[in-house]
């Protein structure tokens, strides 16, 4: 496998897994990286990048490079930079020093990744444009994304198209993954609550039992998937919580279920969600008892537009060979809030291979770092190629 740009690139590989060992030793979560966003800032300085921005989204660091005719078109490149409440298992040199957080998934590899395509843009400024490098905080629940579009991210630094890429274990290094459309899952959350009424465990018959009650709608909310989806579609609907009463011989008067709903389209999330509200409270009204559904939505769909999908595919192409391409990969059901930028902006999320790594997310993962060229020379050639 032959890479674009390899001799420099490659060359500097060794100086940007440092960076991101350097990174994983310190990760801080949602909106605590101030540590992270210090590094990082501190870099680009030294890099040489036209203007270094700190503070927008809270922690978050935008850097600007400028191109020939730097007016003529602009393009946004983003790396997430938090960590996870995981306590790390491994024992390598740069093991996390702060316990009970870790990076968990390959924030770190992204982070050194975006600043070792910053040391390349601003040595060869091989393009006509502006490219925006965008560190952004608290992708892990936090919203981050949406907390710098919130602090005027595209008013300030006004991309014509925005770029994400995330690292993925079981993709073999050297290996990039694409779709159009839906690539990562809305990650919702619901809760219901049942009120029924309590009594005596030897006397049913006098009851509404929340809990026979609940069974009924955990078993009928499978079928939302299973009788109401089309098989071909990506629709996961998990109860992960079931609370109720607290003795042996007592009915309680009431019962909470939990669970997560994910999807890839906005037509099934709406529907879904609703069907849950109908199902849940038809089932209660028959058992006379009540429910009162709540809907907790997270993330929207990561959706990549179709013609900047092509680009990435394109770009990811000319590095490591049309065959090491997936461009129509299997979606995800995890969330990204990568999907707020692309609400605003046209522009498509990519999957770099981590090889035979542990899973995300996972006490065992670790980012690989022989993944940096190719995550390097991706963005530069897609900078070059977009702003030729």
């Amino acid at each position: 496998m032959t890479m674009t740009l390899s001799n420099s690139i490659q060359a500097d590989q060794p100086q940007i897994a440092e960076w991101r060992q350097e990174l994983h030793k310190t990760p801080e979560l949602c909106y605590e990286e101030v540590k992270t966003s210090a590094f990082v800032a501190k870099t680009l300085e030294s890099l040489g990048v036209d203007e270094i921005h700190r503070g927008m989204g809270k922690t978050g660091v935008v850097a600007v490079i400028r191109g020939k005719n730097p007016e003529k078109k602009a393009i946004g490149l983003r790396a997430d930079m938090d960590g996870l409440p995981i306590t790390e298992v491994h024992d390598h040199p740069y093991k996390s020093q702060n316990e009970g957080r870790m990076h968990a998934c390959g924030h770190d590899g992204h982070t050194a990744m975006l600043l070792g395509a910053a040391k390349h843009l601003a040595e060869t400024r091989n393009f006509e444009g502006t490219v925006y490098l965008i560190f952004q905080p608290a992708e892990e629940g936090g919203a981050g994304a949406k907390a710098m579009i919130r602090d005027g991210l595209f008013d300030k630094f006004p991309c014509d198209e925005v770029y994400g890429m995330h690292n993925l274990p079981g993709l073999p290094l050297g290996q990039f993954a694409i779709r159009p459309g839906g690539i990562m899952g809305s990650p919702d959350g619901f809760d219901i609550e049942i009120q029924g009424r309590g009594g005596h465990a030897a006397l049913p018959h006098q009851s509404a039992d929340p809990i026979y009650i609940g069974s009924l709608i955990i078993q009928a909310l499978q079928g939302l998937v299973s009788r109401e989806t089309d098989p071909l579609g990506k629709v996961v609907l998990s109860v992960t919580q079931f609370h109720a009463g607290n003795t042996h011989n007592v009915i309680p008067a009431e019962a909470k279920i939990a669970g997560t709903i994910r999807t890839l389209t906005a037509e099934d999330r709406d529907r879904v969600e609703r069907r849950l509200k109908e199902v849940s409270e038809g089932i209660a009204a028959a058992y006379g008892a009540t429910a009162r559904v709540i809907s907790r939505r997270n993330y929207p769909v990561t959706v990549n537009h179709t013609a900047e999908t092509a680009f990435a595919a394109d770009a990811a192409a000319a590095i490591v060979g049309e065959d090491q391409v997936e461009r129509n990969c299997e979606p995800l059901l995890g969330g990204e809030d990568f999907a707020y930028m692309l609400e605003e902006r046209p522009g498509a999320y990519i999957f770099v291979g981590n090889g035979d790594s542990a899973g995300l997310h996972h006490p065992e993962y670790n980012f690989n770092d022989q993944a940096i060229p190719f995550g390097v020379a991706y963005w530069a050639k897609l900078v070059e190629s977009r702003l030729g």
